[in-house]
């Protein structure tokens, strides 16, 4: 589209055009080493009923979406890296895998139901991201929740999206903050936490 403006990780992967399959291969030698690489899909695994509808925002090459297709969701995955999506396609076969930008992305244009149980956005995907289309992304996931879905983003301190922007910018787009941690494993969020798992619901 005229005027896009690409994201950081565009940027990143134009300059080094291997970093793509480098990113796959990481993962992939990380599971085959018995890694635990799915830890952010079993918390939100832990939010749903069986047969809920996921949306993984950012996915990646599938590492999260696989795990909760297999765990009985519905999922949709979405990334702007096509080597991703094509890897996620090769490697977690089941769930939908779109290549979309993040803050344009509209599934119902594209004859997928907007009403998720849970929009996910992991793996520092929203540090990715330009910072002037943050805010069109978080409310993207807002459009995109049912009447009782979450959002659930989590990324690092120290990566060009201080936390209190974040959660300003997640407000702006109609996003209720219901709960804050500083890792996927529960653990309580405070100032000194270099870390935010941040769970929102739709603004009423």
């Amino acid at each position: 589209m005229s005027g896009r403006v690409p994201s950081k990780w565009e940027e990143m992967t134009a300059a080094d055009p291997a970093h793509s399959s480098w990113y796959v291969d990481r993962f992939r030698s990380l599971a085959a080493r018995g890694q635990d690489i799915v830890g952010e899909a079993r918390l939100i695994d832990a939010m749903l009923a069986r047969g809920s509808r996921v949306l993984d925002a950012g996915c990646g090459a599938g590492r999260l979406g696989g795990y909760l297709h297999g765990a009985g969701h519905t999922v949709v995955g979405v990334d702007v890296d096509p080597v991703l999506i094509a890897a996620a396609e090769q490697d977690h076969p089941g769930p939908t895998w779109l290549v979309g930008d993040l803050a344009e992305f509209d599934l119902p244009a594209h004859g997928v139901d907007a009403d998720f149980d849970v929009v996910v956005c992991a793996g520092n995907v929203m540090t990715f991201l330009a910072p002037s289309t943050r805010e069109a992304v978080l409310a993207g996931f807002a459009r995109h929740l049912g009447p009782t879905g979450r959002a659930v983003v989590g990324f690092g301190a120290d990566r060009g999206y201080e936390f209190p922007r974040f959660m300003s910018d997640a407000a702006a787009a109609g996003l209720t903050p219901d709960l804050r941690l500083s890792t996927w494993d529960l653990r309580p969020f405070d100032d000194d936490s270099d870390f935010l798992v941040a769970v929102f619901s739709r603004a009423s």
